[in-house]
């Protein structure tokens, strides 16, 4: 046994002192000594990023002769994303019933002149390795395809279709409102009462005009909307000078090439004459507030039960992303910040802003308080959501009225430089994404005909001052305030006394006395 161990340790000695693989093949080996630094034959030859030459950061925008404008952005990689933008959605849909850009968004990539089914259209991208989407929101219409470069072609091609020749067959079209119901109804039934809270809130902004219009298909409305009614109203905002072909990760010829091929003298399906009436309405500030009362004791979708909230969002009008103004708005936002009392992180998920230190924080029974900002080409709105137990409903309401009247306080200096890393940093980061970047691309040429690069966004927030903020803040604190409110809402202050507190010095709520509660 002992001379076995030490032929093993002489063996293991041998080991550790041989001569790399290369090193040891005679000249009469099948395999070859091979450096490192030589290519290997029989494999292709890498192609590596460049700062330069092919990976330029400007994007390019072309105008074709029938008014679509094709944007560009290169960016190394294998595969690119490419996809139509419309100046079309909710907002546009005064003249029609409501709930048409709901209806598109979910009958989008069925049937075509071509393609007889949905089955089609996916199978034709999975050759590519491609996948699909469309979103519409209160002014744009998106339909988006990320596949590999070499079926740029194929891709475009099948966007052409897509939206300029749908079927829009009976059966896709009842599908498409049992997929309608079946939203509304998850939209109610869910915990979260987000989405419907924003649709309130626009509702009480913006009342009865453009993005206060109903951006999810009212069920009245439902079984109204037919082929005619889509014809009509594709008719109207589906034209070539109301549409963008943006496209990441690929040359700018290759995809202008295609765009002159399948988009410039195809005639949609619903061909008849030009445009009837185009609606360009300004949207209209009119404020005001929007209650609906709901039992919310039994929101929860498992065995976990969800405690009863009452759901308060109180918005004012800000501005449009076309003024100077939005970007301290921007900031402004970033530095109230907020989330809900569960959320997990450290400074980076925003534990330094406003509503978590001064809310949050120091108010253990609120379960949530939130900024958010809504901006669209010529309207915005900055606003705040909060939930508590129904009791404490006026004092949740007076916290966060005594937040909107400290926006145009005194601004610290180390949480508005924090503010603006923390806007720099979600911005730099959001657009490492290639579907990001064609989202940004595409809404910044629809709206303006050219896009402001990354590093001049990050110039512009660098550039914002405090008395920009509390020059901001003075300002939004004059409109009226729109207000949404949702579950049980027997404390809920009167609409005049939560425009009273906004306009106050401290945004305290005016005091009721009740003689018998």
């Amino acid at each position: 046994m002992a001379a076995n161990m030490a032929r093993n340790r002489a063996w293991v000695g041998i080991r550790r002192y041989e001569l790399p693989a290369y090193r040891r093949f005679s000249s009469s080996s099948p395999y070859p000594s091979i450096p490192l630094s030589t290519p290997l034959p029989g494999v292709p030859k890498p192609v590596f990023a460049r700062v330069d030459g092919q990976e330029k950061y400007e994007t390019k925008v072309t105008t074709l002769e029938n008014g679509l404008r094709v944007a560009s952005q290169n960016k190394f990689g294998q595969f690119c994303t490419v996809g139509l933008l419309i100046n079309s959605g909710s907002r546009h849909e005064t003249k029609y019933l409501s709930g048409i850009s709901h209806f598109l968004e979910k009958l989008a990539f069925s049937s075509t002149a071509r393609f007889g089914s949905k089955d089609e259209i996916l199978l034709t991208l999975e050759k590519h390795g491609g996948i699909c989407d469309c979103q519409t929101s209160r002014d744009t219409t998106m339909y988006a395809v990320s596949a590999d470069t070499k079926g740029l072609d194929t891709v475009v091609s099948l966007l052409s279709e897509v939206v300029l020749q749908p079927q829009l067959s009976d059966e896709e079209l009842e599908m498409t409102r049992m997929a309608v119901r079946f939203e509304l109804e998850d939209l109610n039934m869910r915990p979260d009462p987000e989405p419907l809270l924003t649709e309130m809130i626009h509702a009480a902004a913006y009342r009865d005009n453009t993005v206060g219009l109903p951006r999810f298909c009212p069920i009245e409305n439902i079984d109204k909307i037919n082929r005619n009614t889509l014809h009509a109203y594709m008719n109207n905002y589906y034209t070539p000078d109301r549409m963008v072909l943006a496209g990441v990760g690929i040359e700018h010829e290759q995809l202008l090439e295609c765009a002159r091929k399948y988009l410039q003298e195809v005639k949609p399906v619903w061909e008849s004459g030009k445009p009837k009436s185009v609606d360009n309405s300004i949207a209209q500030y009119t404020g005001g507030i929007v209650k609906v009362e709901k039992d919310m004791s039994d929101v929860s979708l498992g065995p976990t039960p969800i405690p009863e909230l009452s759901h308060i969002m109180i918005g004012l009008q800000s501005c449009s992303f076309l003024e100077d103004d939005f970007i301290p708005y921007a900031v402004l936002n970033m530095m109230m910040g907020g989330g809900g009392s569960f959320s997990a992180g450290g400074p980076g998920k925003g534990m330094f802003t406003r509503l978590y230190l001064n809310v949050l924080n120091r108010h253990h029974w609120m379960y949530n308080a939130t900024s958010y900002h809504h901006s669209y080409e010529d309207t915005g709105l900055l606003c705040i959501h909060a939930s508590a137990d129904p009791r404490q409903v006026r004092e949740m309401v007076e916290i966060i009225t005594r937040e909107f009247t400290l926006m145009a306080g005194s601004v610290g200096e180390v949480e508005l430089n924090r503010a603006k890393t923390q806007l720099k940093s979600m911005l730099m980061m959001n657009l490492e994404s290639r579907p990001v970047i064609f989202e940004d691309v595409g809404r910044q040429v629809l709206a303006t005909g050219k896009r402001k690069l990354p590093i001049e966004l990050c110039s512009l927030i660098s550039n914002v001052k405090a008395s920009d903020i509390k020059r901001v803040a003075t300002k939004m604190l004059r409109s009226k305030p729109a207000v949404a409110a949702l579950g049980d809402l027997s404390e809920l202050p009167d609409y005049d006394q939560i425009q009273a507190a906004l306009s106050s010095k401290d945004g305290r709520l005016p005091r009721s006395y009740r003689l018998f509660r």
